[in-house]
């Protein structure tokens, strides 16, 4: 898989994969993000499906990848524990105080426009006219939805303010670390070692944050809660976060970081689905520009 990988870099194969990759990324990012906004606080159900991603990623760092070759190596990969750290305290900050269909819009919608710029600075990377147009349509779609949930949810208005702003807060956390992350895995000669061991290091500290505050938790995780948001969410987590950082490695990073950001149609269709959470032909043309920026985007290309 490794060699297949490094065959198809920047080629027209490896553009296309990169596509479908940032696709299936914005699909379970949205579900692994529901998963975080359900019956547990999100403190704990974040902690849970760390604990079992680390429990699935540890085997196969140990013996199925290679392991990092150099002291520069092994820098780049624990240089992402801090970065994702910081995101993960703002991304279950905003969500145990605002609505999912609010919070999750306006995270996502924040990201790319600080991403491109940071691929721009970085990578060197230039979107064309056409392709700035695909990004402002799409964040129209995502910030125009957050907008019209802000005005119409009756869910924790009292909060509302303060998970924007670490909603905005953690959008910055993912320019930066789908910036960083990008750099990262680009440096690394495989690929899979540097994804098998940022799951194994960025997955320590939520646990430890669980053993530490478990006295003050609640709603305490079941048998379901383990299997249910802990196993599945860590296998969703792999495909999320490790599809998006092989689109990054494969081809533009800016583009891989705007297609992730259909997950806000995903989001709110499961808002509507599974949270029951009130939807309606606005939000449905909002969502239809997201789509449509998308497209837009990869066609400007």
């Amino acid at each position: 898989m490794s060699d297949w990988i490094t065959s198809i870099e920047g080629t027209a194969a490896g553009h296309h994969a990169a596509m479908m990759l940032a696709l299936g990324a914005a699909l379970l990012h949205a579900i692994f993000g529901s998963l975080q906004k359900g019956r547990l606080d999100p403190w704990t159900s974040r902690a849970v499906i760390d604990i079992f991603i680390v429990l699935l990623a540890l085997p196969l760092a140990l013996f199925a990848v290679p392991w990092p070759d150099t002291g520069t190596h092994w820098l780049l990969i624990l240089g992402a524990v801090p970065i994702h750290f910081v995101y993960k305290v703002f991304m279950a900050s905003a969500y145990a105080r605002g609505a999912y269909t609010v919070v999750y819009p306006v995270v996502r919608g924040t990201g790319p426009a600080f991403t491109v710029l940071g691929a721009w600075v970085i990578f060197a990377e230039a979107f064309t006219p056409v392709q700035w147009l695909g990004v402002a349509v799409l964040l129209s779609g995502i910030f125009g939805l957050a907008l019209y949930n802000y005005r119409h949810i009756t869910v924790a208005r009292e909060t509302l303010v303060s998970a924007l702003s670490f909603a905005v807060m953690t959008g910055c956390m993912v320019a930066i670390y789908t910036t960083y992350d990008a750099y990262a895995i680009r440096a690394l000669p495989d690929p899979f070692t540097f994804l098998a061991w940022f799951f194994v290091l960025t997955g320590l500290d939520f646990p430890l944050l669980l053993a530490f505050r478990w006295k003050g938790v609640t709603i305490r995780p079941t048998l379901r809660d383990l299997l249910q948001n802990g196993l599945l969410g860590a296998v969703i987590a792999f495909g999320s976060f490790g599809f998006v950082m092989l689109a990054t490695r494969l081809d533009k990073v800016g583009e891989a970081a705007v297609l992730r950001e259909t997950s806000t149609v995903f989001a709110a269709a499961i808002g509507w689905i599974v949270l029951r959470e009130a939807t309606g032909p606005r939000r449905i043309a909002l969502m239809t520009l997201i789509a449509l920026g998308a497209v837009i985007v990869e066609l400007g290309g």
